[in-house]
This record gives C-alpha cells, sequence and structure tokens, in this order.
C-alpha cells in the first residue's frame, strides 16, 4: 500500500519519480483499509527536505500510511515560507485531540542550548506528555530524542570538543529486537550532532534498552520498552549529500568545520559521495511501522487505554 500524502506537497513528485508509491485523497477512500496515522512534528529550519527524507522511509512500507504534517505553534520557522507552512501544517495544539499509531520527532538545530532556553521547550513538554496517552510508538530522532529521553528518564547531554560528523561504524547489540529485524551485524550510519548522551547514564533506567553502539560515536539508537519509544541520536534518514551540505555550508561561511569522517571518496570533497545507510535507514522505519501494526488498537481511540 502507498503513504497518503497531499498531492501538491513538493515531496509527492519526487517519491513518485523514486519508485515509492503515493496515493491522493480519492484513491485512498476506495479502499476499505483503516491506515496507519503517522504524525511527523517537524522541528527542522529546511522542512520541505526533512518531509522528503522522512516521506521516502515512511512510503516504503507494504501498509497504507497517512502522513500528517505537524509544528510547534510558539516558534516562527526561518526557513520556510508561510505559505508552505500554511498549506500542509497543522499546529500541535490543532491536532492534540486526535490519536496517532505513530509519531516522529525530528531534530532541530539547537542542540548546545540547554533544554530550558529552547522558546518552545514548554510546549516540547506537553507534546510529550501528550505522546503516552494519544501516540501508541513514537520514532524521536537527534536533538528530538535527546529532549525525549532528558525529558522522560532525566538522561543529560553533554557538549562535545567538536562536532561528531561522518559515516561511522555501529554494532547491532540486539539482533533478536523487532526493530533490528534484517540488520547486518556492523552497518555505516551518519552522524551530525554538537552533543552525546551517554551509556552509563542510560544504563541507570531498567526500562531503556541500547541496541545500536558506535565504538567512536557512542550510543546510536535505544529502546523503552514500557513506553514503545524509539530514540535515534543520529541521521538514518539523511540523504546522499546531507552531509556534503552541511560541509559545504559552513565552509563557505568561514565557519570552522572538518571534513566529515569516511564521506567523501578518497577524503576528496570533489567527488560525489556514495550512500552506505540507505538500506539499514529502510529496515529501521519498516521494523518499525510493522510492529505498529502488529500492536495498534484497531480502534483509534481505544490507543493509550492499555499502553
Amino acid at each position: 500500500m502507498p503513504i497518503k500524502i497531499p498531492d501538491t506537497l513538493p515531496a509527492f513528485e519526487t517519491l513518485v519519480q523514486e519508485g515509492v508509491r503515493v496515493m491522493t485523497e480519492t484513491v485512498a477512500i476506495r479502499q476499505d483499509i483503516r491506515p496507519l496515522q503517522i504524525g511527523l512534528l517537524n522541528l527542522m529550519p529546511n522542512k520541505i527536505k526533512t518531509e522528503l527524507q522522512m516521506a521516502r522511509l515512511v512510503g516504503a512500507s507494504p501498509l497504507q500510511v497517512e502522513l500528517s504534517l505537524i509544528r510547534v505553534g510558539n516558534h516562527k520557522a526561518k526557513n520556510t515560507s508561510e505559505d508552505h507552512l500554511l498549506a500542509f501544517y497543522q499546529t500541535w495544539e490543532e491536532v492534540k485531540h486526535r490519536k496517532f499509531d505513530g509519531f516522529i520527532t525530528t531534530g532541530a538545530p539547537i542542540e548546545t542550548l540547554p533544554y530550558e532556553d529552547v522558546n518552545y521547550w514548554r510546549e516540547m513538554q506537553q507534546i510529550f506528555d501528550w505522546t503516552e496517552t494519544n501516540v501508541h510508538s513514537s520514532m524521536n530522532v537527534c536533538w528530538g530524542a535527546m529532549a525525549a529521553i532528558y525529558h522522560f528518564h532525566g538522561v543529560a547531554k553533554y557538549e562535545l570538543k567538536e562536532k561528531a560528523f561522518g559515516v561511522y561504524r555501529h554494532r547491532n547489540l540486539k539482533p533478536s529486537s523487532v526493530y533490528l529485524n534484517g540488520f547486518s551485524d556492523n552497518f555505516e550510519v551518519p552522524v551530525s550532532r554538537w552533543t552525546e548522551v551517554r551509556r552509563g547514564d542510560i544504563e541507570k533506567s531498567e526500562s531503556l534498552e541500547i541496541l545500536m553502539e558506535s565504538n567512536e560515536m557512542g550510543v546510536c539508537l535505544v529502546h523503552e520498552r514500557k513506553g514503545k519509544r524509539l530514540y535515534m541520536f543520529n541521521h538514518v534518514e539523511y540523504d546522499s549529500t546531507s552531509l556534503s551540505d552541511e560541509y559545504f555550508r559552513d565552509v563557505n561561511a568561514g565557519v570552522p568545520i572538518k571534513m566529515p569522517h569516511n564521506y567523501f571518496p578518497h577524503n576528496d570533497p570533489s567527488l560525489t559521495p556514495q550512500n552506505r545507510w540507505r538500506s539499514h535507514a529502510h529496515l529501521l522505519f519498516g521494523n518499525w511501522i510493522n510492529e505498529i501494526y502488529q500492536t495498534t488498537p484497531y480502534d483509534l481511540n481505544d490507543i493509550g487505554k492499555s499502553d
């Protein structure tokens, strides 16, 4: 089954060209199926690029998925037009009456700020609390993962001396996990962050389980059994050129930045990088959506009653 998104969303044509099956409202109505309701809380400045990255992974599922785009209400986006936001997004206040099978919270370029100094932190706290009653399973990414694990477990973030930046080998610590079905024993994941969480802090909570880890970059993916939450601290969703876009952006702005580790062929920025993480990104999101499908109530109104 394809993903259901507005046919005027910029990501629509790109997904079609990539072979991802998408559907219009008219086609969706003809199918006597309850689609999985997935919400995307998009905190990234370039919302259009992030929409495409997440829709590509969610849309690869054989299940019918309806993706809703959501933003925080008391923060004005600087890099996405107001017309786009008004056409395709709802604020959390506008959707908080709804129930979602799955909910994705993205990263945000505010890693080094204390959480309490983020101007929409109070709303984020409300959203995290709301997911406990209105969302069956959550996927939190990068800053969204750090913020969520801090909110629910008090796990601190630590600022790094230099940016963790590049493509790093990671280990599959729990091959029996439903979320790592089909994963290799080790694999590569893009990393781009100025902060980290630490294994010792995570291990203090009995409900948290580390699923992926890198010898160099530390913890990558954590599963919370009771809350059906995933915390992904890196960027499996990244495009092939995402790290190079960040690198050249900083170089052109005169911002000190090291070349991303293990990314450009022969460490030559003039060469096109190859995507070596795409298959595992699809596996992770596909496994997550399949687990949602296997465990979510048929009646959306029952979400939160027995989770």
